[in-house]
C-alpha cells in the first residue's frame, strides 16, 4: 500500500528507493531536488497549464451554464494556476531541467502540455520546451472541448512532448502505434484537470521502464497506470487532498471515501 511523506520529513539528499510506490506531499521542484541523478527511468506528468492567466475572459462563460460551475475556474487547491507567463515558462522549465537530470540515458519524459491561442496568437509552449531533445510530438484528440471565443475553432487536442536521452527505445512493438491518439476525457474523476487512465496506460506499456516518477500527480493516474502494468512509481504533489486522493485509488477505494 502507497505511503503519503511529507516534504519535511526528506533529508537534503534522498535515495530514491525509499519512495519507490510512494506518495509525496511537497513542492515538485524541492522535491526532485532531492532526489538523485538518473534514478528515474520514466517521467509521465501534465502540470498545470496557467489557465487563468489569460488575454480574453478565461476559465469564465458569461452565459451560465454547466462551465461556470466547473472546478478549474478557481485553480488548484494549492496553486491559483494564474502566473505571469514569463515567470510560469521559467517555473516550468525549471521543473524540466530537473526532469531531465533524473532520467538516465535511456529514459525519456512524456510532458503534456495544451496550446491555445492568447491577443489572438497561437502559444505553443515552444518557450518551455526549448532547447530540449524532444523526438516527438504525440496529439492527444480528447474528443472534445470548450470554445468562447469567435476568433477561432474549438480546440479538441493537447500535446504531449517525448522529450528522450539519446538511448530511449520504445518496448518491443510500441512502435506500431501513430502518433495521434483519440482516447477521451476523464469525465468521473473530482480532480479538475485528470489523466484519462486510458492514455498513461498507452504511455507506461509502450515503454521498458521499471520506476516511473510524476512531479504533478494529482489524483495519482500515472499510478495506477504502472500498477496495471507491474511497474512502480513516485508520485509528488503539493495538494495534501489530491495526495489522499491518490491513495485511496491506489489501495482500490472509491472516489468519495
Amino acid at each position: 500500500m502507497p505511503t503519503i511523506f511529507k516534504n519535511d520529513e526528506m533529508k537534503k539528499k534522498e535515495q530514491t528507493e525509499k519512495y519507490r510506490n510512494s506518495i509525496i506531499l511537497g513542492d515538485s521542484l524541492d522535491v526532485m531536488r532531492r532526489l538523485p541523478t538518473a534514478s528515474i527511468d520514466l517521467i509521465v506528468t501534465s502540470p498545470p497549464y496557467n489557465l487563468k492567466n489569460s488575454s480574453g475572459n478565461g476559465m469564465k462563460d458569461g452565459r451560465g451554464g454547466k462551465w461556470k460551475n466547473a472546478s478549474l475556474i478557481n485553480g488548484y487547491q494549492e496553486h491559483t494556476d494564474d502566473m505571469p507567463y514569463d515567470e510560469y515558462c521559467k517555473w516550468q522549465r525549471s521543473c524540466l531541467r530537473q526532469m531531465f537530470r533524473l532520467i538516465p540515458e535511456n529514459g525519456a519524459i512524456f510532458y503534456n502540455h495544451k496550446w491555445r491561442v492568447q491577443r489572438g496568437l497561437l502559444q505553443d509552449r515552444s518557450e518551455i520546451v526549448k532547447g530540449f531533445p524532444v523526438r516527438q510530438i504525440i496529439i492527444w484528440k480528447r474528443k472534445g472541448g470548450i470554445n468562447f471565443n469567435a476568433g477561432y475553432f474549438l480546440p479538441t487536442y493537447e500535446v504531449i512532448y517525448v522529450i528522450a536521452k539519446p538511448d530511449f527505445k520504445l518496448a518491443q512493438g510500441a512502435n506500431k502505434h501513430g502518433d495521434v491518439w483519440e482516447i477521451s476525457q476523464e469525465m468521473n474523476n473530482p480532480h479538475p484537470a485528470p489523466f484519462p487512465t486510458e492514455l498513461i496506460d498507452r504511455i507506461v506499456s509502450s515503454t521498458n521502464a521499471k520506476l516511473i516518477l510524476d512531479p504533478f500527480a494529482g489524483s495519482g493516474t500515472t499510478g495506477v497506470a504502472a500498477v496495471n502494468n507491474d511497474r512502480d512509481y513516485i508520485l509528488i504533489d503539493n495538494s495534501e487532498k489530491y495526495c489522499k486522493l491518490a491513495k485511496t485509488r491506489l489501495e482500490g477505494g472509491s472516489w468519495n471515501e
